[in-house]
Parts: structure tokens; sequence; C-alpha cells
């Protein structure tokens, strides 16, 4: 189970947990397409926070990506900010979130540029936890 899933509520991990397990039955473990199949759930139900997922006010789809039905290869990929709920929140809430974390520039971003910058800070703190747990087991 990915780390950021393990730092995450019990919700959250039994979601990815049964979904993997169900999609290895239907696809095999063929090129990580259970993973995809896990992540894409658990980001219907939950939004990555920092270095963990955290249940989500309202349920649905999280990024443009997902907004598309059928398989990724049958249209024009979008982007999927790593899990950010860009279509959950307003842009002032992505905008006060995005401040919090740090990120400069934000009053000229756009919805799409916000959900962005707090990916990029998101995986920056997960990063950051994989240090601590890597030296935690020395």
């Amino acid at each position: 189970m990915p780390a950021t899933i393990k730092r995450s509520s019990k919700k959250a991990q039994d979601t990815y947990e049964e979904t993997l397990e169900s999609a290895e039955k239907e696809y095999g473990d063929n090129g990580g397409r259970a993973h995809r199949v896990a992540y894409a759930s658990l980001k219907h139900s939950f939004e990555k926070v920092g270095d963990h997922w955290e249940a989500k006010k309202h349920k649905g789809s999280s990024d443009p990506e997902a907004k598309e039905s059928g398989p990724p290869s049958s249209h024009k990929r979008k982007p999927t900010y790593g899990g950010v709920d860009e279509e959950g929140h307003t842009k002032k809430e992505l905008l006060d979130r995005a401040k919090s974390l740090g990120v400069s520039g934000t009053s000229r971003m756009t919805k799409d540029e916000l959900a962005h910058a707090i990916d990029t800070k998101n995986k920056a703190a997960s990063r950051k936890a994989r240090g601590r747990s890597k030296r935690s087991k020395r």
C-alpha cells in the first residue's frame, strides 16, 4: 500500500485495498492498471492533503480527467492534479489553501494553476514524510 494511504484514515485504506483486490481479479497486475483503478476509486471520495488522504465533503470527480467517461486512451488526457479536488472546491477555497501552503503569486493564478501548485506542495510533503519514515526505520 502506498505510504500516503498508510498515513490516511482506515476508511481511505479500506477503499483503496478493496478496490485494488477487485481490480486485480479483473485485470491482474497488468502494468499497474489495478493500482490506477484503486486510486481513481479513492479520489472519488478522498482528496490528497499534504502527505495523506482526507474525506471530501462531497463525493464525485476530482479533476478534469476523472470527469471523462471511457478509458483514458479514448480521449485527450486532461490534468489530474495528484488527488487535489479541483472540481469540488471553489477558486477561493483553492486560493486560501495555496496561500496557507506558502505558494507565491496566487492572485494571478487560474483554478487549474492553483490545483497544480497545491499538488506540487503535496508531493513535497509526501517526500518529506518518506524521508522521516526512512530515518525512523534506521
